[in-house]
């Protein structure tokens, strides 16, 4: 009778079944943000290089007597003149009246392009942007007689603001916290213009300025600049 074969040595651990509960994202987990590639690189260097084209002109008028003196002679927004001259459908935003009014134009200026980074801006806001640039002196032509004159960078500064707004709120991949951050500048934006009441006439005087505020240009800016904004994001659909 042959020895009883002896059971083989149970290792330790065998037929035990481990069970793992996946990890489920907390209340606090947040969308994350999208990459940005190289097509959204190129639209925030054009925007860039936009605001450049606006605050660089502007600070060098500004910082040197003699082009001061020349520039609303050559560049500021006049309406016998406008249409003859149309370059100054351009240059009437580098031209400002005081120094006060530059410093608080190119802050705003900084303000704009950095809300372009923020807002993750594309080829079709910056194209709706440099759009609005002209055609927001060009509606000015609307208020003539009673406006002649107009210089600065706030009706083009108020396009921008728009067209990052409609922006944040109107782009499919934009994370649900832009959208609401777009809303809320959109909302802001037109309290402000309401505030100014542009339909009472194009200038309005304030307590903070030397000279009356011409406050068509931004409520022309900020709606050109929202239209344009618009009908190019519904081009690219």
């Amino acid at each position: 009778m042959s020895p009883p074969v002896p059971a083989p040595a149970r290792r330790r651990g065998a037929g035990i079944t481990a069970h793992f509960r996946p990890r489920t994202a907390g209340p606090a987990s947040q969308e994350p943000l999208p990459r940005r590639d190289g097509g959204a690189r190129a639209a925030l260097t054009l925007w860039l290089m936009m605001s450049a084209l606006l605050l660089l002109p502007a600070l060098l008028i500004g910082g040197s007597p003699r082009l001061d003196r020349l520039s609303d002679a050559t560049l500021a927004w006049q309406a016998p003149v406008v249409l003859a001259e149309p370059w100054r459908l351009w240059s009437a935003a580098w031209v400002h009246l005081t120094p006060d009014h530059l410093s608080a134009n190119l802050i705003g200026g900084l303000m704009v392009a950095a809300l372009g980074w923020a807002g993750r801006v594309n080829r079709g806001a910056v194209v709706a942007w440099s759009l609005a640039w002209p055609a927001t002196h060009l509606a000015l032509l609307v208020h003539a007689p009673l406006l002649q004159h107009y210089a600065g960078l706030s009706g083009v500064l108020h396009a921008g603001v728009a067209v990052m707004a409609v922006r944040m709120i109107t782009g499919l991949e934009q994370p649900r916290a832009l959208r609401r951050i777009g809303l809320a500048l959109a909302v802001g934006l037109l309290l402000k213009i309401g505030l100014e009441m542009p339909w009472r006439g194009p200038m309005s005087d304030s307590s903070e300025w030397d000279f009356p505020v011409v406050v068509a240009a931004h409520a022309w800016g900020a709606g050109l600049g929202a239209v344009l904004a618009l009908l190019l994001a519904t081009m690219r659909r």
